[in-house]
């Protein structure tokens, strides 16, 4: 099968695998794609298209009106950032309590999960970091939604006060910076050099670059988002001893499962 470019592309498949679960199938019964029925259960609903789209999850929740049986089914994606697409989706699908089926490119319709309430399980470790990230800032740099010039972060933070000190008072041993700074990790800090903005000067002594003397001083004086800097480092991870956003991660979806299709799904 080709790449689908209409929905009713979707319509065999989707009732291949209902009519193989003892199904009967009717197409656009109402207001809805799909119409599945079997003996006295429940009435199942599926919603043909051919990409997630917020407006399909808007007509899917409508149907929950209905029944409780509403499966969403779209064409599977391929290619990385698609399947982690579905995976997110995946995750929505779960919390709206939908059904979601995926039909490959040879037409084999898969179900990767069925409807039905759905408790999120909390992290614990992803609610401690990000209180610790919280208690870490001082005061309040950043303005919400900013992104532009980067964030102020607790690390960031601490490297900037071990970056001042070492302008101010010169070459020094760690334990000497975190005594005067205040940052108990100072050493830490500095031999991670996360920002390009110290360098060692012997066993336990570090200096400040020249990237760390401009930089400093244009984070200090607010204009960090006034263009591109020097020492920035080209990816935000937590590095080893590297800083920390402790925020919420992009595209977390709230379900950990893979986006692999369900055993006994439509049972």
């Amino acid at each position: 099968m080709a790449t689908m470019k209409r929905e009713q592309e979707l319509y065999a498949p989707v009732k291949s695998l209902l009519e193989s679960q003892g199904y009967t199938v009717k197409g656009e019964v109402g207001a809805a794609d799909v119409v599945a029925r079997r003996g006295s259960e429940p009435p199942v609903v599926v919603e043909l298209k051919l990409r997630f789209s917020l407006a399909l999850f808007h007509q899917a929740v409508a149907r929950l009106a209905v029944t409780d049986l509403v499966y969403l089914a779209v064409p599977r994606p391929g290619g990385k950032t698609a399947r982690r697409a579905l995976k997110d989706n995946l995750g929505l699908c779960r919390r709206l309590g939908l059904g979601l089926i995926t039909v490959r490119s040879d037409g084999r319709a898969e179900v990767h999960c069925d409807p039905g309430p759905f408790t999120p399980r909390k992290s614990k470790s992803k609610a401690a970091r990000l209180l610790r990230e919280f208690d870490r800032i001082k005061g309040d740099p950043n303005t919400g939604g900013a992104t532009r010039g980067g964030l102020m972060t607790g690390y960031r933070q601490d490297a900037l006060a071990c970056a001042a000190y070492l302008a101010s008072a010169g070459p020094s041993r760690g334990a000497e910076v975190a005594r005067s700074t205040g940052v108990t990790r100072a050493t830490q800090v500095m031999y991670s050099n996360h920002y390009g903005w110290f360098e060692r000067l012997g066993k336990g002594a570090y200096g400040i670059t020249a990237a760390g003397e401009a930089d400093h001083v244009i984070w200090l004086t607010g204009r960090a988002g006034d263009g591109p800097r020097t020492g920035e480092p080209s990816t935000g991870g937590s590095e080893a001893g590297g800083p920390e956003t402790g925020g919420p991660e992009t595209g977390e979806s709230g379900a950990d499962e893979a986006d692999e299709p369900e055993t006994g799904g439509l049972s």
